[in-house]
């Protein structure tokens, strides 16, 4: 058997009521009778189907809700929390197809340059529903469900296939999803001080922070260097320190009030660093 032709690899796994099969980190579904609230790290850019029931997106209070025979392109964020609902008697069920880092820099490696839209904007939302009633899309996935009622695994050809056909999807619906899709690539390559400032209170480590910037490791590292002498560690708790020293200073908040908002974890770590930052603790000012 050829490396094309070869199996995919079939992983179940049981989440509270919450049933996952997936192939290969790449072709998921997820089958559950009960609600079910998780907030995940949305680690590559994928496509989310529903076929029964209802999934609410809750992109940092902005909510998405998709039903049956809806739709959307979810960007890799790590701010997304998601609730998978059964409605009307109907087990919720969804299909998640998911484009790989390796993927995406092999089809855009394979891309006529000279037909990329020059003005193509990278979205301020990372939840985009999807036109109803798309035969591309509904086909594509209804395609994918009889490898979750059978024990015959798709074949890794038969994946890139699927994935080949999904981002053409997204890339027909909207000239923007390039500059989501390619983030690694000029013009559309993150700024990692914009994403710096915008996500230093979460707790992402620097393999996780590159990633979202649409670096390998070595590279973001790299670039880092040319903003900063610090390290990103360090850059994040000075960054942390300095906004909460002004909430403190300029909006009369107290360091019990502000030490969560900022990304610490618990008080008397905050109290240590500030007063080692400023000279002082929190309390004192």
């Amino acid at each position: 058997m050829n490396h094309k032709q070869s199996v995919s690899l079939r992983k179940i796994t049981v989440m509270e009521s919450c049933k996952i099969i997936e192939y290969s980190n790449v072709f998921l579904s997820c089958f559950s009778d009960n609600a079910h609230k998780y907030t995940p790290m949305i680690r590559d850019h994928g496509i989310v189907y529903v076929l029964s029931g209802k999934l609410e997106i809750n992109e940092n209070g902005k909510i998405t809700n998709l039903y049956k025979g809806e739709c959307a392109f979810v960007r890799k964020d790590n701010r997304v929390s998601m609730t998978k609902m059964p409605k009307k008697n109907e087990q919720y069920k969804s299909i998640w197809l998911m484009f790989t880092r390796k993927f995406l820099r092999e089809f855009y490696r394979i891309l006529d340059k000279k037909q990329l839209p020059e003005n193509a904007k990278r979205q301020k939302v990372s939840v985009y529903k999807l036109p109803a009633d798309r035969p591309d899309i509904r086909s594509l996935f209804e395609s994918m469900t009889p490898y979750f009622d059978s024990l015959i695994s798709p074949t890794d050809e038969l994946l890139k296939m699927k994935m080949t056909e999904g981002v053409l999807a997204l890339l027909n619906t909207d000239k923007n999803v390039y500059a989501s899709l390619f983030d690694f690539a000029e013009p559309w390559k993150i700024d990692i001080l914009d994403f710096m400032n915008e996500n230093y209170m979460y707790d992402l480590s620097v393999e996780e922070m590159a990633s979202y910037t649409g670096r390998s490791l070595a590279s973001f590292k790299r670039d880092f260097k040319k903003i900063s002498n610090l390290s990103p560690e360090k850059w994040v708790i000075e960054k942390r320190l300095k906004v909460a020293h002004d909430k403190i200073n300029r909006e009369n908040k107290k360091a019990s009030d502000v030490y969560l908002e900022v990304g610490f974890k618990s008080l008397s770590h905050f109290s240590t660093a500030f007063k080692r930052q400023y000279g002082f603790p929190p309390t004192a000012m």
